[in-house]
């Protein structure tokens, strides 16, 4: 099949769907592969790389039966895709609803990586991962960075240098690589997860896991449950001494859709040291600290606050080629045995994170955002939806 990679146009995004890498599988299993000129030159690839792994270099995805971004198409993009083809992308579909009638007045096939079932099966396609291990990473370097101070021990004729104090809220992929980064770098880590099995994991990376009397929060897919007011309040309570006495803090807790729970109050970081540094690493979902801005660093007390935005994108190589590996692998799901694009519904991958097809919104969700519009036919729809 052909297969289009786009150049990237949001603003701030560097990294790129396929490297050269993938491109050169992809085309020794058979496909054809167009590439934009340019779409890998923010992520360090140069178009002659890419012409060296057998690629094209095509503008525009009219001809393309499989469009691939990081970022979603835009609309007018979409307008020129030819009835049938694919997209894969992140597409958070809440978001931009505007573009999903798009994507189904198309007819398009549209997959969202976000969308990927969290199951053992998808784990090599699971592009929230990957990226988050990239976001923690660059987490804990800014931390290390705006600190004015060392984050090991140093013991010194002139005297010891104590290590930085670090806490680190939320303890999935993004966190857990915090935490170890941070430890790398030499510091003392404490770490929070609202999930009690969290906690062993914490330990394992070389931090203290923070212990307060409260409740476990286990949720499906990996995530945490939502707490009730009553039970952030208390939280935020019994974090706010370990909080008071870090040099840094890094927050990490969010989750796809939906805005990022508040963990931390301006108040809260008030209590923090001078020179202290807050990294909230869910600023773009609207932060877990109080008065975060996604993009900027804000004064609070005597902390700077830096908000992340866009954060894998901040480290586009290794986050690209990450995402590439990944969409390659979810790419293979979609192909049939003759390698043309057929998508098998009966998958609970490809059912899972397929948001339009076939001229409806096949994402359950999306579909009640924009009204309920009626479902396809019975012999037209896969027999279940997708995750929320």
């Amino acid at each position: 099949m052909r297969i289009a990679v786009v150049r990237e146009t949001q603003d701030g995004e560097a990294r790129v769907a396929l490297v050269p890498e993938s491109v050169a599988a992809l085309v020794a299993a058979g496909h054809e592969v167009d590439v934009e000129p340019g779409a890998g030159a923010a992520a360090q690839h140069a178009d002659q790389q890419y012409a060296d792994a057998g690629a094209e270099l095509v503008d525009g995805v009219a001809d393309a039966e499989v469009v691939l971004s990081v970022q979603p198409l835009r609309a007018d993009q979409v307008r020129v895709l030819r009835p049938g083809a694919g997209t894969v992308s992140f597409l958070p579909a809440a978001q931009v609803l505007d573009l999903v009638v798009e994507l189904r007045d198309a007819r398009a096939t549209s997959f969202a990586l976000e969308l990927v079932p969290r199951i053992s099966r998808a784990q090599t396609m699971d592009a929230l991962s990957s990226q988050a291990l990239v976001t923690g990473y660059r987490g804990a370097i800014v931390a290390a960075g705006l600190l004015r101070k060392f984050f090991p021990l140093n013991m010194t004729a002139a005297g010891t240098v104590q290590p930085a104090q670090v806490v680190v809220l939320g303890a999935g992929v993004a966190g857990l690589q915090a935490i170890a980064t941070a430890r790398r770098l030499g510091s003392v880590v404490r770490a929070y997860d609202v999930r009690a099995a969290a906690a062993e994991e914490i330990r394992s990376m070389g931090a203290k896991a923070i212990e307060i009397d409260l409740p476990t929060l286990e949720g499906a897919g990996g995530y945490a449950r939502e707490m009730s007011d009553e039970r952030a309040a208390l939280q935020r309570e019994l974090l706010t001494p370990f909080i008071a006495a870090a040099d840094v803090l890094i927050t990490t807790a969010a989750v796809p859709g939906r805005v990022a729970p508040i963990l931390v109050t301006a108040e809260m970081v008030e209590q923090m040291g001078p020179g202290s540094v807050v990294v909230d690493l869910a600023a773009e979902s609207g932060g877990n600290v109080e008065g975060v801005q996604a993009g900027s660093i804000v004064q609070i007390g005597h902390a700077q606050v830096w908000g992340g935005r866009n954060v894998p994108s901040q480290m586009p190589g290794p986050a690209s080629r990450l995402l590439s590996q990944n969409v390659v692998n979810l790419l293979a799901l979609l192909t049939a045995d003759d390698g043309t694009f057929a998508p098998d519904f009966a998958d609970e991958i490809v059912l899972g994170a397929c948001v339009t097809h076939g001229g409806h919104v096949r994402h359950s969700p999306t579909r009640d955002l924009l009204g309920g519009a009626p479902e396809p036919p019975e012999a037209d729809r896969p027999q279940q939806e997708g995750p929320a």
